[in-house]
């Protein structure tokens, strides 16, 4: 091998690496890049968590009501389930409005 091809070969590795580093930098940095946009994203899933909680207040204290219903049509209190739930449901249409 002569010193010409040595130097040839020796472009050619070197030439492999630094391609190989600069597409590895590349990807590093979208990596960091789409990283950021995750920790947005959780960061706004976070807000917008905080912002449920009086959904999730209301859908329990309906819950606790047709739970209440359900144990005193089963005991036989009071009017009638379906009386019940149409008082609830004309209750709920004047709350909307």
């Amino acid at each position: 091998m002569e010193f010409g091809d040595f130097m040839g070969l020796a472009a050619v590795v070197i030439g492999f690496i630094s391609i190989t580093g600069i597409l590895t930098g590349a990807y590093k940095s979208k990596l960091r890049v789409r990283e950021r946009e995750l920790e947005l994203q959780i960061m706004q899933a976070n807000r917008n968590a905080e912002k449920a909680p009086p959904a999730t207040a209301r859908i329990e204290q309906r819950l606790r009501v047709l739970e209440r219903i359900a144990t005193d049509a089963a005991a036989d209190k009071g009017p009638n389930l379906a009386e019940q739930i149409e008082q609830l449901r004309d209750a709920r249409q004047t709350e909307v409005l």
